[in-house]
């Protein structure tokens, strides 16, 4: 076969049949390193959606006057603690206003072996929605009903081996360990919530009349002197809370929620703030979405050491395919035929580890998807390379290509003659 009609491809091939073995692995790392890039990327974008998911179908968050973040924090992650509380009367005087549809108040600043304990009314496990409108569900048990029922999350449950029909002393503060606990008013577990991956999981649910009940003899942070009431007494008395620490509220029309927001921005009688969640989330993945970038940087840097492996490799076994490449160039190839063989070579590498590292990923995915989904509350989805990752791929096996034109320039070089003699 003359060299003009000498098919590259077809030579590549060949050559890494020959060399099955080390090929296999070169295929293998660049695989493992497209597997975790792209990886990295479904675990960026699971992890984006499911913080962005965190809250749903609220239309507005109302607390004390404060930055919107903060309020984000503390109303619906449970970190931190309100600038101020928001009085009941204040609390009605927005919920009858005509625009809004429902609402449900939260009163935090107890806590339970470090886990926040989060006073609010039945309507919450109704309204509060999570994952584009998806609703809590029981794993166990019910909503609470009497004064000293307590609904916790999933977390809570596994953490501290809860069951219902166990009580549970709830402490003042927020410490993991406190020494001053509302021990003479157990509260009952009464249900148990599924998993969803939010702050819900972590936190315990008891009523607004409860924390006003366990907090009738206190004043200051402490218990009153000569002051015990029993739990039987509190049950006769007015448990109507004096203020709360933020509301959720939903509006009737969209189109009112920008008036409701700024007519609550401008009450008079106290300093309130109301902000949208989905505008307060993007605010907030804006400052912790550095680690993604970080994390994208260290999966490409995999990316290079896999095709700096490659090169590696070929130009290690250059010296071996000396007689090759003078066997070639004997019969009738050209320097650019060698220079094209190699580069194929590398091209071929990096197409089949592009392709294997893909198939990896979605068998992978599909194994783990459920338990990452029902451990972390994540949700990766299984669907086809986004546009972006499409040219993430693309350019591995373009770099791949280029990478081989190192080897390939060298062989280029390469004279017949060198080919042919015999080193000792």
């Amino acid at each position: 076969m003359s060299a003009p009609r000498l098919i590259v491809p077809r030579l590549a091939m060949q050559s890494l049949s020959n060399r099955a073995l080390t090929a296999f692995l070169t295929v293998l790392a660049i695989a493992f390193s497209v597997m975790l890039l792209l990886g990295v990327e479904k675990v960026r974008n699971g992890a984006r959606q499911s913080f962005a998911n965190t809250i749903s179908g609220t239309d507005l968050i109302v607390g004390a006057r404060s930055g919107n973040i903060q309020l984000l924090l503390y109303s619906i992650f449970r970190i931190g603690n309100a600038t101020n509380n928001v009085t009941w009367k204040s609390y009605q005087d927005i919920t009858s206003r005509p625009e809004v549809a429902w609402s449900v108040p939260l009163s935090l600043g107890d806590s339970h072996h470090g886990f926040r304990v989060l006073g609010t009314t039945p309507e919450y496990f109704e309204r509060y929605k999570y994952r584009r409108g998806q609703g809590l569900a029981f794993a166990e048990g019910k909503p609470f009903a009497d004064l000293f029922d307590a609904v916790i999350g999933a977390d809570v449950a596994k953490a501290l081996g809860y069951k219902v029909g166990d009580p549970i002393v709830v402490a003042h503060g927020l410490g993991s360990v406190s020494f001053v606990e509302h021990e003479d008013k157990p509260f009952r577990v009464v249900g148990i919530l599924e998993k969803t991956g939010t702050p819900v999981d972590r936190t315990v649910h008891v009523s607004l009349e409860g924390i006003e009940a366990i907090h009738v003899d206190w004043q200051t942070g402490m218990p009153m002197p000569g002051e015990n009431i029993t739990a039987d007494e509190v049950r006769q008395m007015d448990l109507t809370p004096k203020s709360i620490t933020a509301a959720l509220v939903g509006v009737k029309s969209k189109l009112a929620t920008f008036q409701l927001q700024r007519a609550i921005n401008e009450y008079r009688q106290e300093p309130l703030s109301a902000i949208m969640p989905g505008a307060a989330l993007q605010e907030l993945w804006s400052l912790v979405g550095t680690a993604e970038t970080a994390l994208a940087v260290v999966s490409m840097m995999v990316v290079a050491t896999a095709l700096l492996g490659m090169v590696t490799m070929i130009l290690t076994t250059l010296n071996e395919r000396r007689r090759e490449m003078a066997i070639l160039r004997s019969v009738g190839a050209r320097p650019t035929t060698v220079l094209g063989l190699l580069a194929t070579e590398a091209g071929l590498l990096t197409l089949a580890g592009v392709a294997l590292g893909v198939a990896m990923l979605y068998g992978v995915l599909l194994v783990l998807r459920p338990w990452v989904d029902a451990t972390y509350g994540i949700t990766l989805a299984i669907d086809p390379p986004t546009a972006r990752e499409w040219m993430m791929l693309g350019g591995i096996v373009v770099a791949g290509f280029l990478a081989g034109l190192l080897p390939a320039l060298r062989a280029y070089r390469m004279s017949l003659a060198d080919g042919m003699t015999v080193r000792t």
